[in-house]
């Protein structure tokens, strides 16, 4: 009797077999324009209160990073969260994040094997830099003089992560997922992530020029001090 062999699912690699799977109830559209419309949401939020509750008035690209920073704060304590804290039942909940999840693992399968790697990097970025993203919001706002350090740490840190992310995959032959699909390999894998590759490294410079100049301006006082004193 002929047996079929294809897997009842849209993961890679295909030979996997994963008994306890369920598959969506929502299209992928409806996922993705989901999460873009909560997005949304919070980059409005933001660009408002940036305008209103900011101390000192803040340029047009400070308060796009903060909107940056507050979608952050959502992916990492909210998506990413969900992800840490679930990340053992996703195959089989229905629960719209647990969606968003099977969804955006046909891209990388190792969200729904209970990867050691993954784990582990998604709650340290949940439960670190989640906070501290928002804190990084809060610090600008209030023009607390330790915003660029928090700017400078959080961006690293993504930055850090992300690479990780990449390495550990190409070292793994990308075999999680389908190699050069549009949607699934270019959009969620590389697309997706590689934004947490541009946007913080713009932000480390900008941090470090702050930095810098803050400390130039103080090495200037204390030289000009220890000259009066002569």
């Amino acid at each position: 009797m002929a047996t079929n062999a294809s897997p009842l699912h849209p993961y890679w690699p295909r030979h996997l077999r994963l008994d306890n799977f369920v598959p969506n109830d929502y299209p992928a559209w409806h996922i993705i324009a989901g999460l873009f419309s909560a997005t949304g949401v919070v980059v409005g939020t933001t660009w408002l209160l940036s305008g209103a509750a900011a101390i000192i008035r803040l340029g047009t690209w400070r308060r796009l990073s903060l909107c940056w920073f507050a979608i952050c704060g959502f992916i990492h304590l909210v998506i990413e969260g969900w992800y840490s804290i679930y990340s053992k039942e996703l195959l089989g909940d229905q629960a719209f994040l647990s969606q968003l999840w099977k969804e955006y693992a046909k891209g990388d399968s190792r969200y729904i094997l209970n990867d050691n790697f993954m784990i582990c990097m998604e709650t340290v970025t949940a439960f670190l830099w989640g906070p501290l993203s928002i804190w990084v919001v809060v610090a600008f706002l209030r023009q607390h003089p330790v915003r660029y350090v928090l700017q400078l740490v959080v961006s690293v840190g993504q930055m850090y992560g992300d690479v990780l992310y990449f390495l550990t995959e190409y070292r793994d032959g990308f075999k999680h997922g389908e190699l050069g699909h549009p949607l699934y390999f270019w959009f969620y894998f590389v697309f997706l992530n590689a934004l947490w590759m541009v946007v913080p490294g713009f932000l480390v410079l900008d941090s470090v020029k702050q930095i810098t100049h803050a400390q130039s301006l103080l090495d200037a006082k204390v030289t000009k001090m220890k000259s009066k004193q002569k």
